[in-house]
């Protein structure tokens, strides 16, 4: 294992990035987006993530130098079109256009289509609830659908699809939401793999429809991952349809319909401005009454505390920006690797 400190990753990411075709503001975009990922806890959406989007850059899968554009818009909404460029940027634009027009109007929804992968989905409500606002991101891969099996079915026909969400507290983190409507987001098996780990009982299906711990089952053999909530799996299934439906139809990238690669994701960002609906101190009193409330209650000793959504990331972000992130032997290897190719004195990271 390797601790690196976060700023340390991010000029290293930059390095990269800038060396592969990204300017050095989308550069300095992604490559924050990425530590910052890994930061909270979402090893799956962070550093892992490097050398994969130098090799897709490489491929012409990602623009580095593609610029999103609003290809019509209203009061209230707005389509952008990322023009194939690194999804973080075009995430960040989208998140900014609504903000601008929920601050004017009250509300507003933004689609995004025709970008590369956005990375962290609760990484752009987070910035909407630290902006003073609430806000929610659907998220699918486009015409990808090739990763979960929908309930009661054993082929793997849909995407992880996640859902964001956030909400401002007075004085302290905001309340966030961020998870996949499948069992585990799909990166989280490669970093298991990566870091010659076993996944949990209960997370994936071999090609046969048997249960299975290991990776590779799923990233070599055709595998599946199983919806989100076990015995009542049905229920990550119906958050999965809604996000198609409102992350790829209402975007226009479509929804999934088996092919095997994310060309882009569908994304609908959508963020109320709490003062066009109640008064903020009142909007604060109740968050804190839930707060109390919640917490009142007596603790299962087998978990050993009730955790608000997001708690446990804003820990892990103090915790790891004090101590540094660890990275594995095998993705350490990999972004050197693609360091080298690109002709970088990788001996000085």
């Amino acid at each position: 294992m390797h601790q690196i400190a976060p700023k340390e990753l991010v000029t290293i990411s930059c390095e990269l990035f800038e060396a592969v075709g990204c300017s050095p503001e989308d550069a300095n975009v992604v490559a924050n987006h990425l530590v910052d990922s890994s930061l909270y806890g979402h090893d799956s959406h962070g550093i892992i993530r490097i050398y994969e989007y130098v090799d897709q850059i490489k491929q012409g899968i990602f623009n580095s130098r593609g610029q999103p554009r609003i290809v019509s818009e209203k009061p209230c909404t707005a389509t952008i079109d990322g023009g194939g460029c690194m999804g973080q940027v075009a995430a960040q634009f989208a998140t900014k256009i609504a903000l601008e027009k929920a601050g004017e109007h009250g509300i507003s929804t933004v689609t995004l289509r025709n970008t590369s992968h956005i990375g962290r989905v609760g990484a752009y409500p987070l910035t909407i609830a630290r902006s003073g606002k609430m806000g929610v991101v659907y998220c699918n891969a486009g015409r990808l659908g090739r990763q979960i099996v929908p309930f009661g079915g054993l082929d793997p026909l849909m995407s992880t699809n996640p859902i964001g969400f956030g909400a401002p507290r007075r004085n302290n983190d905001p309340i966030l939401v961020d998870m996949a409507t499948s069992v585990t987001a799909e990166g989280k098996i490669r970093v298991a793999r990566n870091r010659g780990e076993s996944t949990p009982a209960g997370w994936l299906i071999d090609n046969e429809g048997n249960p299975t711990t290991d990776p590779n089952d799923f990233l070599e053999r055709g595998g599946a991952i199983l919806p989100l909530g076990g015995v009542s799996g049905y229920k990550g299934h119906c958050l999965s349809f809604m996000v198609e439906l409102l992350g790829g139809a209402l975007s226009g990238e479509g929804v999934s319909s088996g092919e095997t690669v994310m060309h882009s994701n569908g994304v609908l960002f959508t963020v109320y401005d709490i003062e066009h609906f109640t008064d903020l101190e009142t909007y604060y009193d109740e968050v804190e009454i839930l707060v109390r409330h919640v917490r009142s209650g007596r603790i299962d000793p087998a978990i050993g505390e009730i955790l608000l959504p997001g708690e446990k990331e804003f820990r892990t972000a103090r915790q790891r920006s004090r101590d540094g992130i660890e990275i594995d032997d095998v993705t350490w290897l990999r972004i050197c690797a693609a360091g080298e190719k690109l002709g970088l004195k990788t001996e000085k990271w």
